[in-house]
């Protein structure tokens, strides 16, 4: 059965929002097929549903940054209100909000989606231990190394002639 939604658009709006992974509710809205305010009303209707560690309601300058990356205002269209940012425990919530055949399949590929983007970033974490440890015997070779060449270069240097001239010397120069 081919997916819904594609995983790769689902990923492109996930975005990282105060040390968080969360998606936009508009970006949602879009995915589930319904109205950004149809969305946000049926949130505030169960808001005991949604605490602070499922939803985030974004301060204007956090927007206003989100739109200057974006680079254009109409992504999310000419808003009143600032817009809601929902992290996977709230993404899954909504589910059971939207009560919806379709919100349960979006939900499921956005599930995906959350689970894909964890896997790559604990591979790139991986990678980046095994790189920093790899930097680390490089370093201390490059250390060992230069102390080798040190030794040779100590060893090629010539010594200082340490005999006397060969012949009449004057008072003053003895």
């Amino acid at each position: 059965m081919k997916p819904l939604i594609p995983v790769e658009m689902i990923e492109k709006k996930i975005l990282i929002i105060r040390g968080e992974k969360v998606m936009l509710d508009a970006d949602l809205a879009e995915l589930y097929g319904v109205e950004t305010k149809m969305l946000v009303r049926a949130v505030k209707r169960n808001i005991d549903r949604f605490p602070s560690d499922f939803m985030l309601h974004l301060e204007k300058e956090e927007f206003e940054n989100l739109r200057f990356q974006f680079g254009t205002s109409s992504r999310w269209g000419g808003r009143r209100y600032l817009p809601y940012a929902f992290t996977e425990q709230g993404v899954a919530m909504l589910s059971s909000v939207l009560n919806s055949e379709r919100a349960v399949h979006v939900n499921i590929a956005i599930m995906r989606a959350f689970v894909k983007l964890r896997e790559m970033l604990s591979t790139h974490k991986e990678l980046a231990h095994k790189l920093a440890q790899l930097e680390r015997k490089i370093e201390k070779h490059d250390e060992e190394i230069k102390v080798i060449f040190d030794a040779i270069r100590q060893l090629m240097t010539p010594p200082e002639p340490k005999r006397k001239k060969i012949g009449f010397r004057r008072e003053e120069e003895k």
